[in-house]
């Protein structure tokens, strides 16, 4: 059971701890930028961003655009993107949404991440992709 090994798992926990630093960071960010009311624009960000981001690594270490260790794999896909993506809170805000009878911003925040987030995937596979064949002229 390689994932049991001690690098693996220091891995995941060096990612996390950056994952959730930036996670944090940016939620701040956002409240100094847009003020206390817009919370949910940085777990937005930070689900997007975290959208692009996973598919990025994963297209080039899947792909072979890149040989990526096992460790840093981790460490960036599980133990970064792991932490720094907010499943939990987008869902806590969009419960927040609906129980103060905001329908029209619980819609656009459900239905905006999912399809963002969608395209988010999209958009890293395309880079990874693209920046494969950057390297290769």
């Amino acid at each position: 059971m390689d994932f049991l090994k001690g690098k693996f798992s220091l891995a995941v926990a060096i990612g996390g701890i950056f994952g959730a630093l930036t996670r944090f960071y940016v939620g701040e960010g956002v409240k100094v930028i847009f003020g206390k009311g817009f919370e949910f624009y940085g777990t937005f960000f930070v689900n997007v961003s975290g959208c692009v981001l996973i598919a990025y690594i994963l297209t080039v270490a899947v792909e072979n655009i890149r040989i990526i260790s096992p460790e840093i794999r981790l460490m960036t896909t599980t133990g970064f993107c792991g932490a720094y993506t907010t499943f939990s809170t987008y869902s806590l805000e969009s419960r927040d949404f609906l129980e103060n009878g905001d329908i029209a911003a619980l819609f656009f925040y459900l239905v905006g991440s999912a399809i963002a987030g969608m395209i988010g995937i999209q958009i890293g596979v395309i880079l990874a992709r693209a920046s494969a064949r950057k390297s290769e002229s």
